[in-house]
């Protein structure tokens, strides 16, 4: 039989159909598994676990078809101690079954860090280690002395502590600088518009302290809080406006973009009772 015989023939043709219908078998097997193996269209929400303890989560986890790992510890105030303190995916981002929910939990001790050696430094200089060493800056406490802007102790809660001493990580470290034996004055920083952490950075930056800080009543969540901005100050910003070194300014913050365009050189006698009230907020 010759070739051209052979491909009009009946027995090739049911060979290429038998082909043609394994090959489409296969191919919706393999759609079918892969369906199957994925979850393809399946999806939950990731559930809430931050807050609650290992075993809570672990159960929380499995309830949802969901695998638990610990990849992480670390030291919040936010959480109780041995509880999940962040996870992801974030609670409520949809995944298929089987999902690793991976979280941190909360130390059950403080990390520990040790104090930087920043007596003799200037004061630029101080406020950057002290945030490389995973501490927070507190008050610049100004006193007489030959040197102007430069650390002659460093304190915590009022006790002088040296370099190398082992405090919990976070805590607030004072400085005591000197202001040259006259009376040292610095520009009033301007801090409309700017974030609470702008504006305490701004001030530190100008050799002041934050004295207090007021969110109005537009701020409702800690969201808020962050995205707050400046619309008061105290002192007023003025190109030549000057304070002694280490004076406090008060800062007032909203969410609402018309209190930009409102009179920001005046604070309110209202706005003056609440900085010593309760929503005063030192540094």
């Amino acid at each position: 039989m010759s070739t051209r015989e052979f491909l009009k023939s009946r027995v090739f043709w049911k060979q290429v159909g038998l082909s043609l219908a394994i090959g489409v078998a296969i191919f919706i097997i393999l759609i079918i598994w892969l369906n199957i193996y994925t979850h393809h269209g399946q999806s939950r929400p990731t559930p809430e676990v931050r807050g609650l303890t290992i075993k809570e989560a672990t159960a929380v986890a499995q309830k949802n078809k969901m695998r638990f790992q610990i990849i992480d510890s670390v030291y919040t105030a936010f959480v109780p101690r041995g509880c999940v303190a962040e996870q992801m995916p974030l609670p409520g981002h949809r995944v298929k079954r089987g999902r690793m929910l991976k979280v941190t939990i909360n130390a059950f001790n403080p990390e520990m860090v040790a104090v930087p050696d920043l007596v003799g430094l200037p004061r630029r200089q101080a406020l950057s280690l002290i945030e490389t060493a995973g501490l927070q800056v507190g008050q610049l406490n100004y006193v007489p002395d030959l040197t102007v802007d430069f650390v002659l102790k460093q304190t915590l809660h009022g006790r002088e502590v040296s370099s190398g001493d082992s405090v919990q990580k976070g805590m607030v470290i004072d400085l005591v600088l000197g202001r040259g034996l006259s009376s040292q004055h610095t520009p009033v920083p301007r801090l409309t518009g700017c974030t609470l952490e702008q504006a305490r950075s701004a001030i530190l930056g100008s050799s002041l302290n934050l004295g207090a800080y007021v969110f109005d009543a537009t701020v409702l969540t800690g969201t808020d809080s962050l995205n707050a901005f400046v619309f008061k100050q105290n002192p007023d910003y003025h190109p030549d406006a000057t304070v002694q070194l280490g004076s406090a300014v008060y800062i007032w913050l909203t969410v609402d973009t018309l209190r930009l365009s409102a009179d920001t050189t005046a604070v309110s006698a209202n706005d003056t009772a609440e900085v010593g009230g309760i929503t005063q907020s030192e540094l």
